[in-house]
């Protein structure tokens, strides 16, 4: 059983049209399954959906009022349409709004925008980065193919030197109409012209650069801003650098996703970068000053005396600029590991067993504490 439409937008049973109209919008812009991942959202989209094709006509509304869901059976849109279909980067509310025309229970007034101007497609481009790129930003030349106006027909689909004519199966009207018998009476249903696409005009003679359709297939060079701190699954919107629109319509937007190549030397985490270098366990058990790679270049890190094999050093702000806030950046944690050397000469085993005599450890063959261990651990 179906709730309550008015219910459903939030409305009183007395709203105006722009009232439903706006409540409308601000629910389908909350609910669409492109913004809201949280379950239910989709069945909820739907509902809302279904809620305004009622609402949104005199004539189904005052069905909806007098015999409530009976009244509307399945002439309000709904059926059959999965809304999980819409495009992930289209305008919600131009999606919602020029999406329904080709239903079977399409209104007057949606039919006629279909005749009028289109937005075109958004697109989607994929582009991967190198590591540093990434955390520090850049320009990038891309190649997108997309859709755009003709040049030679100016984008109306025509032959220079002919025109267009009004459409003959709709004079015009850009719709057709056709009676349909329900319970409740005959309605009239009305539908896009097949022959003009809901124009109300058809072309005399094609364009022969672009077969009539009005818009070309080309290849586009752009520069691109990549802002610092990308990561992987980075979304950047480009306005108007989709397929050009039809009949007049706006361009649709471009949407260029980003993908980081992994580094040889560098790992992130977060905004901070994290890399290992390997010192001897003589500079482990004294200490030193080593030189050692970061984004920025070299930088001096101190080894202090006594460093344990796993210890983590931190240089502060050599990270990850923050995304949206390029000053903000993180810290670049330094592992370290020793190596421990399996040989030694005479001579560097006498000052090393001089060195654990002096340390109390035992070092007799086959002593349970073993040599390098109790070195680090006494």
């Amino acid at each position: 059983m179906a709730g309550d439409y008015y219910q459903t937008l939030g409305i009183s049973r007395d709203a105006s049209k722009d009232e439903i109209k706006r409540a409308y919008r601000r629910l389908a812009r909350k609910y669409h399954p492109d913004v809201n991942k949280e379950p239910g959202a989709e069945e909820k989209f739907k509902e809302i959906n279904r809620a305004y094709e009622v609402l949104s006509e005199p004539e189904t509304r005052s069905r909806y009022d007098r015999f409530g869901e009976a009244g509307v059976g399945s002439a309000a849109g709904g059926a059959g349409f999965d809304y999980s279909d819409i495009g992930g980067f289209a305008d919600i509310f131009e999606t919602i709004f020029s999406g329904f025309g080709g239903m079977g229970g399409a209104t007057a007034s949606s039919s006629r925008r279909r005749g009028g101007p289109a937005r075109g497609d958004d697109l989607r481009l994929d582009l991967k980065l190198e590591f540093r790129e990434a955390v520090f930003g850049g320009e990038k030349q891309i190649r997108i193919p997309h859709l755009e106006i003709c040049q030679v027909c100016n984008g109306n689909g025509a032959k220079p030197g002919t025109g267009v004519k009004t459409c003959g199966t709709c004079s015009g009207s850009g719709q057709v109409r056709r009676s349909t018998r329900t319970p409740f009476g005959s309605f009239a249903q009305v539908s896009v012209c097949p022959a003009c696409n809901g124009t109300g005009e058809v072309i005399e003679q094609k364009c022969e650069a672009c077969g009539g359709v009005g818009r070309k297939q080309e290849t586009k060079k752009l520069k691109i801003t990549i802002p610092p701190g990308v990561d992987n699954g980075t979304r950047l919107r480009v306005s108007g650098e989709g397929d050009a629109g039809s009949r007049g319509g706006n361009p649709g937007d471009l949407y260029v996703y980003l993908f980081v190549e992994s580094d040889n030397e560098f790992t992130r985490d977060g905004i901070n970068i994290k890399s290992e270098i390997t010192i001897s366990y003589l500079q482990a058990i004294l200490g030193c000053s080593l030189e050692i790679k970061t984004v920025d270049g070299t930088e001096e890190l101190h080894i202090p005396p006594g460093t344990q094999p796993g210890k983590v050093l931190t240089l502060e702000n050599k990270g990850v600029p923050k995304l949206g806030n390029p000053v903000s950046r993180g810290n670049h944690l330094i592992t370290i590991r020793v190596s421990i050397p399996t040989k030694f000469n005479a001579e560097e085993r006498e000052l090393l067993e001089r060195l654990a005599k002096i340390r109390g450890i035992n070092v007799s063959k086959g002593g349970k504490e073993g040599f390098l261990g109790g070195l680090f651990h006494k």
